[in-house]
């Protein structure tokens, strides 16, 4: 008998049914010996205080286009993973214990960073675990794509396309605040396919001034609108010269709801146009997963039982240079996948007068 455990960890995105899909489908088709799924119901909550259900081959039917997570997901932080819960539980402790007490011969976790830290950890302690990269931030080390991500683009992409037919109809400017806190892969890729005028990301601090001159230009060549496009995370120059302590104070100080309502009463104060704010929010994280998100999540989830049945664990799955592969948890736990802003995608971006607010 193979025994098998799954949770969903961390924030929520569209493709996390069709991974499992793909993990379950995969092991009873190819497994020499009849398969136990056990599905753990709000993420590693579920695995410390036994919340879990027996699933079958019919629980995963129907699941490649349903968007969310039929078991569920919470965070449980890292760094408090080895502070007791409110009733005095040991979380790493508890885990291991309800592992063993299933007799699980692998638990598949699917989760972004902080989730991949503890599934680490609990590589460690002794237990097989595979991780699959969950985040619409696509920031997860070690792969080049992660499931989620082209269907929160896609989500964001047709927010900033419906919003440049007022934009343009009124001419105003509009300041679009995408998903992105440390890293700004989602509001790089959608301010490109959405036909933003300007782009700013945390990996690229900016410079109001240059900001301001792109909507004055704009104003000047007859252009009746101008869209800036804003990671929740964008950064000023001012801001990035600021130790950790203190950029974290400023922005616990923040009055604003965020970034982009200090950005568009910067631009209101400074030039008297119209300005107009726009946050998809969590929107980004819901609904259908686009195709290739479809076809991605059921790659991790192929490769991943098939890690698992040939006793591959303390692995994570990625994409590498196009190709599917498994990766050390060691090596990626704990890191972040930046944009790099020498990249073909900025640098061709620039070229068609995107501003990042550098230059």
């Amino acid at each position: 008998m193979l025994r098998v455990g799954l949770l969903t960890s961390g924030g929520d995105c569209q493709a996390l049914n069709a991974t499992m899909r793909g993990i379950v489908k995969t092991l009873y088709r190819q497994s020499d010996e009849p398969v136990e799924v056990y599905g753990f119901e709000d993420g590693y909550q579920g695995l410390i205080y036994e919340r879990y259900r027996m699933m079958d081959n019919r629980d995963f039917s129907g699941l490649l286009t349903r968007g969310g997570t039929v078991l569920g997901t919470s965070r449980t932080p890292f760094k408090l993973l080895d502070t007791p819960e409110a009733d005095g539980v040991n979380k790493v402790q508890a885990m291991k214990d309800t592992y063993r007490k299933l007799k699980l011969d692998c638990l598949f976790m699917l989760g972004g960073n902080g989730s991949t830290k503890t599934a680490n950890r609990l590589s460690q302690e002794g237990l097989n675990v595979i991780a699959l990269p969950k985040t619409i931030d696509n920031d997860t080390f070690g792969t080049d794509m992660t499931f989620g991500f082209t269907s929160s683009v896609e989500v964001a992409t047709r927010c900033i396309d419906e919003i440049h037919t007022t934009a343009s109809s009124h001419g105003r400017v509009f300041v679009i605040e995408i998903m992105g806190h440390k890293v700004g892969w989602i509001p790089l890729y959608a301010g490109v396919a959405g036909g933003a005028d300007v782009i700013l990301i945390p990996e690229i601090p900016y410079d109001i001034e240059n900001v301001i001159r792109v909507i004055e230009d704009r104003d000047k060549a007859g252009a009746r609108f101008t869209i800036i496009v804003v990671a929740e995370g964008a950064i000023s120059k001012e801001e990035a010269a600021l130790s950790k302590k203190e950029y974290k104070k400023l922005v616990a100080a923040r009055t604003t709801p965020s970034i982009a309502y200090d950005i568009a009463a910067e631009i209101d104060k400074r030039t008297g146009r119209e300005i107009r704010i726009a946050v998809p929010g969590h929107t980004q994280r819901g609904g259908t997963p686009d195709a290739q998100d479809r076809i991605f999540a059921t790659q991790c989830g192929a490769e991943a039982a098939l890690a698992c049945l040939k006793g591959k664990f303390g692995v994570m799955i990625a994409q590498v240079n196009g190709k599917m592969c498994r990766v050390p948890l060691a090596d990626v736990a704990g890191k972040l996948k930046y944009v790099d802003p020498k990249s073909d995608l900025v640098k061709e971006a620039k070229a068609l007068g995107i501003s990042f607010g550098d230059e």
